[in-house]
């Protein structure tokens, strides 16, 4: 999707670069960064809706969560895919999914691993690469924290226009500066990203059957219906975060002061 693999001659000279990641930081890239976070939205979207539509057991629940934050685990360490798990982290960081408190309880007790995992290893880690302080090896990187870039190009354009934490922070100036000079590395160092993610998929065998499921498109249609998803994009997610709300009310049910 972001033109790292696959890309032939023929895309290349109507690209005018080698690479989707050289593209994503150019004039002409606009398409491609939209797509990009349209793709990062819909996916963190699509694993909400995993965990809020777990409606079995609490015990069920936590599993799941557990599974989830391997997931994220095996994209940023074994993968080096940071777009991937960039996505999953925010699906696990969303308001509708951090505030079930039963669940997140569950998960410690009996994922105490996991758990300890996510708070200790996974957030901070995030934390530092949207602070500008990542220090990953681009060698083990397939897919790269492009995230920041893709926000700051398309401001305006960008989801909800909701600020980023660099925008309220006193080093918000630094933190620009240091995404901007990552973005130009990336740019400069496609071909590597290129090797680094074919090293990673050697012996890969995809399951024809459900390649559908990871394309944007099909996410889109099965979030929004196929009018729907050709709707104002603002409109589409401020439509989902209600049903996610929903979703997670429905599941842990909000305390009111009067039970207090």
């Amino acid at each position: 999707v972001a033109r790292i693999l696959g890309v032939s001659t023929e895309m290349q000279r109507m690209m005018g670069v080698s690479t989707g990641l050289e593209l994503l930081t150019l004039p002409h890239g606009h398409q491609l960064r939209l797509d990009l976070l349209e793709r990062f939205y819909t996916m963190s979207i699509m694993m909400a809706v995993d965990l809020l539509g777990c409606t079995g057991s609490t015990e069920e629940r936590a599993a799941l969560l557990h599974k989830t934050i391997q997931l994220a685990a095996e994209l940023k360490s074994n993968l080096g895919n940071m777009f991937g798990f960039a996505a999953v982290m925010r699906a696990l960081e969303m308001p509708q999914i951090s505030r079930l408190e039963q669940t997140w309880v569950t998960l410690r007790q009996r994922h105490t691993e996991g758990a300890i995992l996510y708070e200790k290893k996974l957030k901070p880690f995030l934390k530092n690469m949207n602070d500008g302080k990542d220090s990953t090896v681009m060698s083990n990187t397939s897919f790269p924290h492009i995230l920041p870039v893709l926000s700051l190009l398309e401001r305006g354009t960008a989801v909800g226009e909701v600020l980023e934490p660099w925008e309220s922070s006193e080093a918000g100036v630094d933190v620009v500066m240091h995404h901007l000079e990552t973005a130009r590395t990336i740019a400069h160092h496609g071909e590597i990203y290129k090797t680094t993610a074919e090293t990673k998929l050697l012996g890969f065998q995809e399951r024809a059957e459900i390649h559908e499921v990871f394309q944007t498109e099909f996410q889109m249609r099965l979030l929004w219906g196929s009018r729907g998803s050709e709707g104002s994009q603002l409109e589409r997610y401020e439509k989902f975060d209600k049903v996610l709300t929903a979703l997670s009310h429905k599941l842990e049910p909000p305390v009111r002061h009067s039970e207090l």
